[in-house]
């Protein structure tokens, strides 16, 4: 039988990822958004910590209920997963060392600020807060399958030159631009090449008509290239000399075609994202509010937009297995159904959540939700009603002593 898109269990978080963890699950992608350290008291309240973690400062308690639960999610993360840690500026400088201490700082991927509040928070002092940020870590930076671009945002407009048999793509210098890169600092890449403005033919040894071209800056101080001299010659076609006029007069050099499509059979091109995500891209927390009003209600205040989620979606595999154990309201299970139903993907997400009671006099709490996991079972079970579960059964609820008893590969009798 097929794994649902969509898998629910109700704890403690630390308790189900390390009982994930002795069943083998192994994920792909990890996102969470872990509750923001406002002073008030957690509901992960670890007696593991003891007397001392009661004591600690406020940070050192947030970040000791925090340790465990990424050293517990590195378990079971799979040899190319990542994961995406949401965060606002009381904790991003404890949360940062922390996962450099967890996950290795040569395994940070980067830091985005995400732009989820554009008007900015009004209450209080200070500047009007419209950013949260990522911090993005793989288990294994070598053998991670993250790509940090998406398909969908190259405009074509951008690629305005067009080669005889209709690729499109524009130049790009091989030079690189940064002063940081000179002989001094990559020696290996300052070398000549050889090229001819009349044919555009680059090489990396001489040939009948060729000039000798060093890579400078515009003001004519010695640079390096981009590529090294093994990729050169794999790759002269995409490449091209020309004549150009700088500010000290004429001189020949070396520009990169950088193509629209990958290659000659069109497959789609990706670009880069930036680190910096605007709400007009991937949402804001008013159409996050939105999107669950329109599932199960106004039921809770500060959800992240599934927009978001899916970004980062799509920056994994399209079979990525998908795991939040800060579930909150479920909008990363909603996400996955969405993209799983946009582009006929088979990914999954199990999502975990403790029964957090709802705040007293909260819309929630008048809708007779009296834990958070409530929100997260009624929002599940309202995506899998709305656009179905690829064939599976219905939303998946599993218990923490099921999983402790099973093999983590049977797929139990779903809601």
């Amino acid at each position: 039988m097929r794994e649902p898109w969509n898998t629910f269990v109700e704890g403690d978080n630390l308790d189900v990822l390390r009982a994930l963890a002795k069943v083998g699950e192994k994920f792909d992608l990890i996102y969470i958004d872990p509750p923001y350290n406002t002073g008030s008291l957690f509901a992960y309240h670890d007696d593991r910590r003891g007397e001392d973690g009661r004591r600690a400062g406020r940070h050192d308690a947030w970040v000791a209920m925090m340790r465990p639960r990424l050293e517990a999610a590195s378990a079971v993360m799979s040899d190319r997963a990542a994961i995406y840690v949401s965060i606002d500026d009381n904790e991003a400088a404890h949360l940062k060392v922390l996962m450099d201490e967890v996950f290795d700082e040569r395994n940070r991927i980067a830091q985005i600020v995400v732009n989820l509040n554009p008007k900015g928070r009004q209450l209080g002092n200070g500047f009007a807060t419209s950013h949260e940020y990522l911090l993005v870590y793989a288990k294994d930076a070598r053998s991670c399958a993250l790509e940090s671009s998406i398909p969908d945002a190259v405009n074509e407009r951008d690629f305005p030159l067009v080669t005889d048999d209709g690729r499109h793509y524009r130049r790009l210098p091989l030079r690189n631009t940064n002063k940081k890169f000179n002989p001094a600092t990559a020696k290996s890449l300052h070398f000549p090449l050889w090229g001819d403005p009349d044919s555009g033919r680059v090489a990396v040894e001489s040939f009948a008509g060729a000039q000798e071209i060093w890579p400078v800056f515009g003001d004519g101080r010695p640079a390096v290239w981009r590529w090294s001299a093994p990729l050169i010659a794999a790759r002269p076609d995409d490449l091209m000399c020309r004549r150009v006029r700088g500010k000290l007069g004429e001189r020949v050099d070396i520009y990169q075609r950088d193509w629209l499509s990958r290659d000659a059979s069109g497959e789609a091109r990706r670009k880069k994202l930036t680190t910096i995500w605007m709400a007009e891209e991937i949402g804001s927390t008013d159409s996050a509010v939105a999107e669950l009003k329109s599932l199960v209600g106004p039921l809770f205040e500060s959800p992240k937009p599934t927009g978001l989620i899916r970004r980062i979606l799509a920056t994994m595999p399209l079979d990525a297995r998908v795991l939040d154990f800060f579930a909150g309201s479920g909008t990363t299970g909603h996400a996955v159904a969405l993209a799983n139903v946009e582009d006929g993907a088979r990914r999954t997400c199990w999502s975990v959540q403790i029964a957090e009671a709802t705040r007293p006099g909260s819309n929630a709490a008048k809708a007779e939700m009296a834990c958070v996991s409530d929100i997260t079972r009624a929002r599940l079970r309202a995506v899998v009603a709305a656009h179905g579960n690829g064939g599976a059964q219905g939303l998946v609820e599993r218990g923490l002593g099921e999983l402790l008893e099973t093999s983590g590969n049977a797929v139990t009798q779903g809601a």
